[in-house]
């Protein structure tokens, strides 16, 4: 069986897909990568072919085209603004973010002549393609998946079908007719619109290699231990809106030095606390930090979860999966995109709080919150044996197997 993965967007979404090409090429199937070149290297120690043809700005600069013909609505409150942007968001994926895709992939996919597509949530153009070779195709674990209405992207995609001589759509579902692939069991789904999944297993630790640092085992145990983070996309973001063609970051996008900031400022006041924030390259004042406050670049994040009594998160899906498998309490910043979802849907689960309060003293309060709930801890315990109940990535090679008869 010859296996097309497509990924977009930011390292997170690499790290979602290698179980999956992994165990894959572990059963004697040829898998091919297309990406970007900013993430092959997530591959790049693993059994498979990769390539990258696709310029990793293309979701970048179609969505702020798309949210700046929107315009400023300051008319609307938070949530109803963050809707809109989903919307410009569904329509620049399913109309030029899919053809551009579409020019670059629909060669390599004919030469490669795949017999099943796994791609990424932001990749509509493999949609087409599939229809186009009349192969079976499943969006991979990402938050684009999660939240993104499949009604929004309908006549975008109608289009765009049209052009290459195929019929239109009338169910929004046509994206995804033969499911999706998800880590998470169906009872703790971040799916808001889409149907019961192909479930697996999340893995503990993708990066085989990954191992912590010796410092972490000289840190104190006599208090919790709190993991900090802003994850892997705020940061891409920013060093793409500080490219020669860029005017900046957009205006619904945080500045992670900003935020970065003031998770430190946050992690200092909670004295009661060993903390370890990391920092993902982010520039960052160490100066006059209290003892109790770690900063590192970066850290294996799974593995350190697993000792980890808080986590203060963006909200990204690979954070909130890694930390349902290790029964970890969040704490979500959200800072773009699904993470504000995210964030509602961790609280709604009761395995954590949204920080409503953006302020160094409203997120240790919010910090604060979730230990000392001990309905957070038991709901996050419960999610985790739910985590443990699916079968591991493994099983998937027979499902996919079959999928592509």
């Amino acid at each position: 069986m010859r296996v097309l993965i497509t990924t977009l967007g930011s390292p997170s979404h690499g790290r979602a897909q290698l179980p999956l090409a992994r165990a894959l090429a572990a059963a004697g199937h040829e898998v091919l990568v297309a990406t970007s070149p900013d993430l092959t290297a997530v591959f790049e120690h693993d059994d498979v072919r990769v390539t990258s043809p696709i310029s990793d700005s293309i979701p970048v600069y179609h969505a702020a085209n798309a949210l700046k013909e929107l315009g400023d609505h300051p008319e609307l409150d938070a949530e109803q603004q963050s809707a809109l942007r989903m919307r410009a968001m569904s329509q620049a994926l399913s109309g030029p973010v899919a053809r551009e895709l579409l020019d670059i992939l629909l060669p390599l996919a004919r030469d490669f002549r795949p017999d099943l597509i796994l791609r990424d949530g932001m990749d509509m153009g493999s949609v087409v393609i599939a229809e186009l070779l009349g192969i079976p195709q499943l969006p991979t674990p990402s938050g684009t998946s999660n939240t993104i209405d499949p009604a929004d992207m309908l006549r975008g995609l109608n289009i765009v079908r049209e052009e290459y001589g195929l019929p239109a759509h009338e169910d929004p579902l046509s994206i995804v007719p033969q499911g999706r692939v998800d880590y998470v069991p169906p009872a703790f789904s971040f799916a808001k619109h889409l149907p019961a999944s192909w479930a697996y297993r999340q893995t503990v630790t993708v990066d085989r290699r990954s191992v912590l640092p010796p410092w972490i085992a000289e840190l104190p145990t006599d208090r919790p231990l709190m993991f900090a983070a802003i994850g892997t996309a705020l940061p891409l973001v920013r060093k793409k809106a500080q490219g020669e063609e860029s005017a900046g970051l957009p205006s619904w996008v945080p500045d992670p030095v900003d935020t970065l900031r003031t998770i430190i400022e946050a992690a200092s006041l909670l004295d009661e606390y060993t903390v370890v924030v990391a920092t993902s390259g982010v520039p960052a004042d160490t100066d006059g930090l209290p003892p109790h406050v770690h900063i590192t670049e970066q850290l294996p994040q799974p593995l350190l979860l697993e000792s980890v009594d808080l986590f203060l998160t963006h909200g990204g899906f690979n954070s909130i999966r890694e930390s349902l498998r290790t029964a970890t309490p969040l704490a979500v910043l959200p800072q773009f995109g699904d993470q504000h979802s995210n964030a509602r849907r961790v609280q709604e689960l009761g395995i954590g709080l949204e920080v409503a309060d953006p302020t160094p003293d409203g997120i240790a309060t919010v910090c604060r919150d979730v230990l000392a709930d001990a309905a957070i801890g038991a709901n996050a315990r419960r999610a985790r044996l739910a985590m443990l109940t699916l079968p591991e990535i493994e099983s998937a090679v027979a499902d996919l197997e079959k999928l592509a008869g």
